[in-house]
């Protein structure tokens, strides 16, 4: 497991009652990682910068390189994967659907692996043989998730993650893709419409090497994707500013993915809290009147504590005909008789207290008025963190040292690498 430097690994093995030595659990210790990249990137308020980015991305090609020339496939590259110490250093992890390969091709390998929103198009569309292009693809959708502030390609199902990529990358055929054609799944998904490549058109905010990079590694056709070996030696790391020196980077507090996952999980029901009273309220809303025109209210409002009905009912006329309470107070027409109103209101009109027309009038307790209405930007230009002096890599030593190990199949042979570039060594 390259790049968990200083961990260990310890076997125990437990004694079965049967005597079978053989039989036992495995524990696997490492050192602990401050955080994942994903969690790292999901802090409320930060955008990581330029050289921070480059650095990150250069020790993940660095890793990634080394899996490679040993023949070993990652098949889950994803920022929860890519551990980060407070020094800064970046670490491979969960090798778990890691499986070694041959340059040839010949191994027939399974294509459900590897996270969906990093799955290459070759797997979605059923290929079993393939090769490195497969983790180099996962790093471009790192890559740009990093500069653009979040993932680029969030699908929900297979088929829409295949459309997501068409969209971004073109529709695949045989000209730019050859051997498309046969892939297992290829006229299941294909596309019913041809579809252009629009890679810069989305990211034309990025830096233009480091546009450059990524058409390299989200290339549909994955004998044309570009290798880990020369991403590292692309103009995007040796341009200013210059990848940082990881013991430069700022230190925060730790910050894993399932923090993030808890922390989405409960806005997300906070959100359906807040529909659902939303709605509730709404429904409990009397009916909207228009054109001053009053409308009874339903039986399920009747109730003496609804909280529409606080108003006092009026009070219920005197004399043998109740059955409205518009028009003068009923009562014997001439002749004495005692006076059934309070002084000050003898001249004949309504009562207020007991219902009548008018703009405040009131009628079970309702107005008859209208009721109210109801109701990851592209990263810094600049960095203030210490940034490596150099044409070519960092004056402070950080960087990747000589390889101890051979390098064959697509990478070429060492020396004529130091001899045609002596100052880019992987």
């Amino acid at each position: 497991m390259y790049y968990l430097q200083g961990s260990y690994i310890s076997y125990i093995f437990l004694k079965t009652a049967d005597g079978n030595k053989y039989r036992g659990s495995t524990y696997m210790v490492f050192e602990y990682m401050d955080h994942d990249l994903t969690g790292l990137a999901d802090r409320p308020g930060l955008r990581f910068t330029v050289p921070q980015i480059k650095c990150y991305m250069k020790q993940l090609l660095t890793g990634l390189h080394y899996c490679h020339v040993n023949q070993v496939l990652h098949r889950d590259i994803k920022g929860s994967n890519l551990l980060i110490d407070n020094e800064g250093n970046l670490k491979l992890a969960d090798f778990g659907l890691a499986r070694s390969f041959s340059h040839d091709h010949t191994n027939t390998l399974t294509n459900r692996v590897i996270t969906l929103w990093y799955r290459p198009p070759e797997l979605l569309l059923g290929a079993t043989k393939y090769g490195p292009a497969v983790d180099m693809w996962s790093v471009g959708c790192i890559f740009a998730e990093l500069l653009n502030g979040k993932p680029i390609l969030p699908g929900k199902s297979e088929p829409e993650q295949l459309h997501k990529i068409f969209e971004l990358c073109g529709s695949p055929d045989e000209i730019i893709w050859p051997g498309v054609s046969k892939l297992p799944a290829y006229n299941n998904f294909k596309p019913a419409r041809p579809m252009k490549r629009r890679v810069r058109e989305v990211f034309r905010h990025f830096d233009r090497n480091a546009l450059e990079l990524l058409e390299k590694m989200l290339m549909l056709d994955p004998t044309q994707r570009i290798s880990a070996k020369d991403a590292l030696d692309a103009e995007y790391f040796w341009t200013d500013p210059l990848p940082c020196d990881p013991k430069s980077l700022p230190k925060y507090e730790s910050s894993h993915e399932y923090q993030t996952k808890k922390r989405r999980q409960q806005q997300q029901r906070q959100h359906d809290e807040a529909s659902k009273r939303q709605k509730l309220q709404h429904n409990r809303l009397p009916p909207i009147q228009h054109n001053g025109q009053s409308h009874h209210p339903p039986a399920h409002w009747s109730g003496p504590n609804h909280p529409m009905n606080n108003a006092p009912p009026p009070p219920v006329p005197a004399g043998p005909s109740s059955h409205h309470h518009y028009g003068k107070p009923r009562g014997p027409t001439g002749g004495p008789g005692p006076n059934r109103y309070a002084s000050g209101n003898q001249s004949g009109g309504y009562n207020p207290n007991r219902g009548g027309g008018g703009s405040g009038s009131q009628v079970g307790g309702y107005s008859n008025g209208s009721y109210p209405p109801q109701g990851r930007g592209p990263p810094y230009g600049g960095s203030s963190m210490q940034q490596a002096n150099g044409p070519r890599g960092p004056s402070s030593g950080y960087g990747a040292g000589p390889p101890n190990y051979s390098q064959s199949g697509q990478y070429g042979n060492s020396a004529q690498e130091a001899g045609s570039k002596p100052n880019r060594r992987w």
